[in-house]
């Protein structure tokens, strides 16, 4: 599928990627020199908390931007392509077998992966056991607190 490195993001997560970097690099960066500036002004650095706090946030700042640039680099998008095969870029509705509870869970790339906002990883055990399944099919999950059976729905 791609080399190790590779990033999934659907178009949605590289938008808010691309968002997250311009905000670093035109917002947060400024203002993080601008407060460097103004604590080296108070004096004395070896007890200037002012500038010890700027200088740690620099480094987090410089270390982000870094980071997403390299995930921009390796990114492949996630094509939401209508398919009657569980795949990534996929909403599922699932039912678990056991309790007849729904849900339903979008499953984006691992960088992207939200459990609050219902977007699960392509690498965790759900989206393993839904992946080239139809509707109908009961898959086994395996987890790490033993397996389940759930029943596919619905796919997005």
């Amino acid at each position: 599928m791609g080399n190790k490195n590779t990033v999934y993001l659907t178009q949605e997560g590289l938008d808010d990627l691309k968002k997250e970097l311009d905000d670093l690099i035109n917002v947060r960066r400024p203002e993080n020199i601008q407060a460097i500036k103004e604590a080296r002004s108070l004096g004395d650095l070896s007890e200037n908390a002012e500038y010890d706090a700027a200088r740690n946030e620099q480094a987090q700042i410089e270390n982000r931007i870094q980071t997403i640039e390299k995930m921009l680099e390796n990114v492949s998008i996630i094509e939401e392509v209508k398919t009657d095969k569980v795949g990534i870029g996929n909403t599922v509705s699932i039912k678990y077998i056991d309790d007849d509870e729904e849900d339903e869970y979008k499953i984006v790339g691992s960088q992207e992966a939200d459990p609050f906002e219902s977007k699960i990883s392509n690498e965790s055990p759900i989206a393993q056991a839904l992946f080239d399944h139809k509707v109908g099919d009961v898959v086994t999950v395996e987890s790490p607190n033993g397996s389940y059976e759930i029943e596919i729905i619905e796919i997005k």
